[in-house]
């Protein structure tokens, strides 16, 4: 009985390491400036990390110091949380499938549309009230402004390659034709009717394309960028916790089963 409680300690000691990618992914997207500014999934991330954390913190104290009821809170409590985890993960998956860049012409840089993103990420961004703060935060960071210092003449502009936020919001669509001054100043426009997005350019540096369609189809293609980046280490620590949760149920039902030959042999003698 010893034996299984220790192992059943020592294995809700790798699930509370195994919370901590789970934490720091959920920091990671939080210190992402265009994450921070929509403020959608590093929450909920966190709080999940959190709460295996301190479920697995519960199975560590129950297993080594023998608190049956404080182990079966624990098996109950982490099934809960890997359903959840495995929820989550399906779900950033399922939502971020959709969304690519499109080549124009003479660029090295992609451009975005916003229709080709999941119906739930437009959602978030087509709201002129949600659109309105996340556009304000946005707009205070530098993000256009280090454009300007990077690039100086046209052909270097044109052969950068730019995140999609940056292709998005710093810059009017390719295809209205704007004459490059630079980065965040285009004049003369060809064809000005050739996407709504044109007649909302603004040289003004506080304005520019974050009133664009193609703003918030470059952001939602970084947060998608980003997304998929944190749900691999979230899919990659799924696994892995499912592996310790059964190897603790197995344990657990070992200790049970040890316990009963004990009590057994005891009536016994």
């Amino acid at each position: 009985m010893a034996l299984s409680n220790n192992v059943i300690g020592a294995i809700n000691f790798v699930a509370m390491l195994l919370s901590i990618p789970i934490i720091g992914a959920g920091i990671w997207l939080a210190n992402q400036p265009d994450n921070s500014c929509v403020k959608i999934l590093q929450w909920p991330v966190i709080v999940l990390g959190v709460l295996i954390l301190v479920v697995a913190i519960a199975g560590f104290i129950g297993g080594f110091w023998r608190i049956p009821w404080l182990l079966i809170a624990y098996l109950v409590g982490m099934l809960i949380l890997i359903i959840l985890l495995a929820c989550l993960v399906v779900f950033i998956y399922m939502v971020t499938i959709r969304g690519s860049g499109h080549l124009a012409p003479s660029r090295a840089y992609l451009e975005y549309h916003l229709e080709d993103f999941s119906g739930w990420l437009q959602r978030r961004v087509r709201s002129s009230y949600k659109w309105e703060r996340i556009k304000v935060c946005l707009s205070s960071t530098e993000m256009c402004a280090q454009l300007n210092q990077s690039y100086t003449m046209a052909i270097d502009f044109f052969n950068a390659h730019l995140t999609p936020i940056e292709s998005g919001c710093c810059k009017p669509p390719t295809e209205c034709g704007y004459t490059f001054v630079n980065p965040t100043n285009w004049i003369s426009p060809i064809n000005n009717i050739a996407d709504p997005d044109c007649i909302q350019w603004n040289n003004d540096q506080t304005q520019l394309c974050y009133n664009c369609n193609s703003c918030k189809a470059g952001l939602l293609a970084n947060l998608k960028e980003e997304w998929r980046k944190a749900d691999i280490i979230l899919l990659i620590t799924l696994i892995a916790l499912i592996c310790v949760y059964l190897i603790g149920c197995c344990a657990f039902r070992n200790a049970k089963t040890e316990d009963i030959f004990r009590k057994y042999k005891q009536g016994y003698t």
